[in-house]
């Protein structure tokens, strides 16, 4: 019986041998499987972060973009109904202008207070009256209206604004209208408009 027990300790050892080499075998692949299933998972979440990123970075750009049109409509509309004030502004003016006499004194106070409180509030608002007499003619912002000859000023001095301009944050709403000084002499093309 000796023999027969050593020989089944020796198939034990065998098969347990085998056994173990079998369940480090499944051990190992379970390994080489969840290391793969991890690299996996590293690289789908590396890829979620990116898109992630992206989608942040576009939903930024498409907000500041939203925001910027929104100021841009907004001075639009703001610059829309300044240009329809400024006609109320020439005709306080006008009047201002047209009555000086004692017995409007009261009024022409009145109108001059309610005057320098629309300019006031206006130029809150960013908006700049243009008078440029004495001044070079810049044909973005002003509108030559005479011309005189003229050789007391540098060519292409504001000698007298007709009509103030109004710029709103860096637009021209309205030119001055003015007139130009032209140096005497001789008519040549660049003279002529």
């Amino acid at each position: 019986m000796s023999e027969k027990g050593g020989k089944r300790n020796v198939e034990n050892s065998g098969a347990e041998e085998l056994e173990q080499s079998a369940e480090a075998r499944t051990v190992a692949e379970d390994s080489a499987r969840i290391d793969a299933d991890v690299t996996k998972l590293a690289a789908d979440l590396d890829e979620l972060r990116q898109t992630l990123q992206r989608r942040q970075a576009d939903f930024d750009n498409y907000r500041k973009r939203i925001e910027k049109e929104r100021s841009e409509d907004a001075r639009r509309t703001m610059a829309r109904l300044i240009e329809g004030i400024i006609p109320i502004l020439d005709g306080f003016e006008q009047a201002l202008a047209a009555h000086k006499e004692p017995a409007y004194e009261g009024y022409r106070k009145g109108f001059e207070l309610i005057y320098k409180q629309l300019l006031e509030n206006l130029g809150k608002l960013g908006v700049e009256r243009v008078d440029p007499v004495g001044t070079p003619f810049d044909p973005h912002a002003h509108q030559a209206m005479d011309r005189t000859e003229t050789s007391e000023h540098a060519d292409g001095t504001i000698l007298q604004v007709f009509q103030p301009g109004y710029v709103f944050h860096g637009r021209v709403l309205r030119p001055a209208l003015v007139r130009v000084a032209v140096h005497a002499g001789p008519a040549s093309k660049d003279q002529v408009n």
